[in-house]
């Protein structure tokens, strides 16, 4: 048996869904695509992405002593249709993959114990893991590998995962025979762009992050444009509306991980609850969750502007209670939905 091929089974055996490998050469159309995103500014305000464009765009140069990566995918399928929560208003939705434990800190313990295995192989073999928190293009480096293709939403779908999985990447300076790329197979459909409440698809395979509800409540510091707050409506972390419609996921396997489970308090939360949280009670809270990155002020934030579009006026005084708050972005959601509640 191959190499490869006692990777892939190692790879298997920690989890993983999905195995391929491509060359750190195998995307180079992604360096005209990522600058006609950075050149139209689409990117927001992340300027992490035009700051480290030459990384993200060419492999090669993040580590050129690397010959082949090694492209993973773990399913993190949720247990019920996602949409179901929009009907609850004066309740918080939060997207499927952030509803438990950092899939950064699951996902990379399974990549080293996979690159140990691969270290202990050969002689002076290195490896190099990432998953998303490095300068890397998981998504067009996997379908390079054959794991699937960016579809309309730009994001991976495949024919066995659908689209609920992470990604993980090996880079490694073991030669292995790369896979034959995916091949696009959306075809006529248009079911994530059309359900797309802000209209972050300029076209299909294009985003605007500066209209996408992920980056608005997650990216995106101060105050949202008032024209985009109303079509946040419930969602306070992340959006999964664009993944939950794709007709892939009958395909969809079930996540293996328990630790991707929903937590009981992070299925349609009170807002009334969210909104009290200060800074200790917020990182007591969200410890351990992906959600606590983003801080208390800007999650208040989210969780004020779904009161504001909840039609409740029993949170009117939980609004109000927050309208002098010492973070000037969080007084003006406050002063906003006690505004939309009257």
């Amino acid at each position: 048996m191959s190499l490869k091929a006692r990777l892939k089974d190692q790879a298997l055996s920690e989890g993983f869904a999905s195995f391929g490998v491509c060359r750190p050469d195998a995307i180079p159309e992604t360096v005209g695509r990522l600058q006609s995103f950075l050149d139209a500014g689409r990117h927001g305000q992340m300027g992490w992405m035009e700051e480290r464009k030459t990384w993200r765009g060419n492999p090669t140069a993040l580590w050129p002593e690397a010959k082949s990566i090694v492209m993973l995918a773990e399913p993190y399928t949720p247990d019920h249709d996602p949409m179901d929560n929009l009907a609850h208003p004066a309740r918080g939705n939060i997207s499927v993959y952030a509803r438990n434990r950092d899939y950064h800190d699951l996902v990379k313990k399974r990549l080293k114990r996979v690159g140990r295995w691969l270290i202990d192989q050969a002689e002076g073999v290195e490896i190099k893991v990432f998953v998303d928190t490095a300068p890397v293009m998981e998504k067009p480096l996997a379908a390079a590998a054959g794991l699937g293709w960016q579809g309309k939403h730009t994001n991976l779908l495949s024919r066995d995962l659908g689209n609920w999985f992470f990604l993980g990447a090996i880079f490694t300076t073991v030669d292995l025979e790369p896979d034959e790329a995916a091949q696009e197979n959306c075809g006529s459909c248009r079911a994530c762009l059309d359900v797309c409440p802000t209209d972050a698809f300029p076209a299909p395979f294009q985003l605007d992050a500066r209209r996408c509800i992920s980056y608005l409540t997650i990216e995106h510091h101060g105050p949202v444009d008032h024209d985009l707050r109303e079509k946040l409506g419930n969602r306070i972390y992340g959006c999964d509306d664009c993944l939950a419609v794709c007709p892939w996921n009958k395909f969809a396997q079930d996540a293996q991980e328990v630790r991707y489970a929903a937590r009981e308090d992070l299925v349609l939360p009170n807002l009334a609850d969210l909104v009290a949280l200060d800074d200790t009670a917020f990182r007591t809270r969200f410890s351990g969750s992906p959600i606590k990155r983003i801080g208390r002020n800007r999650f208040v934030r989210n969780v004020l502007y779904a009161i504001g579009n909840s039609r409740s006026v029993d949170l009117l005084p939980d609004a109000q209670a927050l309208t002098q708050d010492q973070d000037d972005t969080v007084a003006d959601a406050a002063r906003w939905a006690v505004e939309r509640l009257r």
